[in-house]
């Protein structure tokens, strides 16, 4: 009898077919995600079942209770981030679990820096006005001098950085794990805001990190990159502050429910792409064929 693995991530092998096909040669039957979106704990539940021990594992809730009422044994995430898998039950109920904190830097960190330079100039709102015939020209700034916050200084972080050193800008990192000698500026999130013209999140974690009272510290007219997760900010607070002009723009890629169907659509000021940070042909590939090697290797 052939082993099955879930694919709960939406589109894994939409662009290149060889991972799936790799798992296929394994003598796996491969179960697709019916929904083409995240997959919420009772459909995981069902999807997995009792006979499904393999999981390549996108962002969908994977806790204790998922793990008792199914069989699973292996699961590889296609990603980086660990914040939806409660690796503590896992260990404790002998569940092997892999990610690929390597796949999603570069373009992560790609994206980043063009919505970051698409929000200084407006890029998106001019173009999205010429197209209704109407010629617009706004005012914007440069990227040069400002003071740029990277809260989360793994490696997406560190790349992101990296990236931003040409432009000749004053970096400050805020992440609870860097010591002073880390090679860069590092502050306390609450004096780091108050001082940032541009705030970026790398962070793990599902807990709010920007809420009404960090929105009170926060810079007037700073921008907000989010291309971690979107329960980072709190976005009730965020909306205030884009009304309140004390936030001049921010870039969203992810979100607390996805799809997202919220109020930010309705603000000009509010760039917003559909979680699609590793969204690039070769970070895909790379990232998709890692995920199967690492499950590969629990049975090898």
């Amino acid at each position: 009898m052939s082993k099955k693995v879930l694919l709960g991530t939406s589109s894994f092998g939409a662009l290149d077919s060889a991972p799936i096909e790799k798992l296929k040669e394994f003598g796996f039957d491969v179960i697709p995600n019916p929904y083409k979106r995240k997959l919420t704990k009772d459909e995981v539940v069902d999807l997995l079942g009792n006979d499904v021990e393999a999981l390549v594992a996108g962002l969908e809730p994977l806790d204790r209770e998922v793990f008792e009422k199914t069989s699973l044994k292996v699961l590889s995430r296609c990603g980086s981030g660990m914040s939806n898998v409660d690796s503590e039950a896992a260990k404790e109920l002998n569940i092997a679990v892999y990610n690929t904190p390597d796949g999603p830097t570069q373009a992560v960190a790609e994206l980043t820096l063009g919505s970051l330079l698409n929000l200084l100039r407006h890029v998106s709102l001019m173009d999205q006005r010429l197209h209704q015939g109407e010629w617009s020209k706004q005012i914007g700034f440069q990227l040069k001098k400002k003071t740029v916050c990277i809260i989360g200084f793994g490696k997406i972080g560190q790349r992101f950085a990296g990236l931003l050193k040409p432009f000749d800008v004053r970096i400050i990192a805020v992440d609870p794990y860097l010591k002073e000698n880390a090679g860069v500026e590092v502050m306390e999130l609450k004096d780091a805001l108050k001082i940032s013209d541009i705030i970026s999140l790398h962070c793990s974690g599902e807990e709010c990190l920007i809420g009404k009272d960090e929105f009170l510290l926060i810079k007037e007219g700073a921008f907000i990159l989010n291309a971690a997760r979107g329960a980072l900010v709190d976005e009730d607070a965020l909306l205030e502050a884009l009304d309140d002009k004390r936030v001049a723009g921010v870039w969203f890629d992810t979100f607390a429910k996805e799809p997202y169907d919220g109020k930010l659509k309705n603000y000009e000021q509010a760039l917003l792409t559909p979680h699609v940070g590793s969204y690039t042909l070769e970070g895909r590939r790379d990232m998709e064929m890692e995920t199967v090697n690492n499950l590969l290797s629990y049975y090898k």
